[in-house]
Parts: structure tokens; C-alpha cells; sequence
């Protein structure tokens, strides 16, 4: 069982950047791919962002891609996410989940835990 605690969300003008953190609470926290996902009122959720065990490899949303950075932090269990030239289409939940796959997956159905997510506003 891995317990995943997202944090850094809040309301930033257009323009502006945020950092979201994702804590895990598993010591093996680097057997897994982590990735971000993001949900906005009366859409689906997609996903964001992802990196492998070792954080040597990514991948981005088109929508994200240039502006947003995933790294991880393997010795103290944490993911984050860099957010850049914010926009309101950026308006969302965020949720950070582990995957035990060893390559980068972007289906939801892929991961097995889920953080609680934190909201992030982008408005003036």
C-alpha cells in the first residue's frame, strides 16, 4: 500500500507558476512510476505528466509540454510538479498516482494508488 499526499495547489494569476509536491509515504517509493493527472469541472481526467523509477525518463501532455517539469526525489519519496506560464485552461484537481510499471503509462487504469489531489486556480 502506498499512501500519496499531493500539496502546493492554490490560486495564481495567468502568467504565473506554482509547484505541486506529492509525498508518499512507502520506503520503496522508487519501484514505482509516478505520474500526474489533472481533472477540470465536467471533463475527464487526463493525464499530465509521468516519470519512471529512476526519473530518467518523461513524458508530457501536449497541452503541458514546454511549460510543466515532473521530477522526483527517490531518497525522500517525493514527486513534483513545476508548473509554468499558467493559464486558466490549467483550472483543475491534480492528483499525483504511482505505477508499479517500469515504463511510462498514461492510462489511468494503469495505476494502482491515488493522492486525494490539491485544486489549482488560475484566474485573475
Amino acid at each position: 500500500q502506498v499512501q500519496l499526499v499531493e500539496s502546493g495547489g492554490g490560486l495564481v494569476q495567468p502568467g504565473g507558476s506554482l509547484r505541486l509536491s506529492c509525498a508518499a509515504s512507502r520506503r520503496t517509493f522508487s519501484d514505482y512510476g509516478m505520474g500526474w493527472f489533472r481533472q477540470a469541472p465536467g471533463k475527464e481526467r487526463e493525464y499530465v505528466a509521468l516519470i519512471n523509477w529512476v526519473g530518467d525518463s518523461t513524458s508530457y501532455a501536449h497541452s503541458v509540454h514546454g511549460r510543466f517539469i515532473i521530477s522526483r526525489d527517490n531518497a525522500n519519496n517525493t514527486v513534483y510538479l513545476q508548473m509554468n506560464s499558467l493559464t486558466p485552461d490549467d483550472t483543475a484537481v491534480y492528483y499525483c498516482a504511482a505505477t508499479p510499471s517500469p515504463t511510462l503509462r498514461s492510462e489511468l487504469r494503469d495505476y494502482l494508488y491515488w493522492g486525494q489531489g490539491t485544486q489549482v486556480t488560475v484566474s485573475s
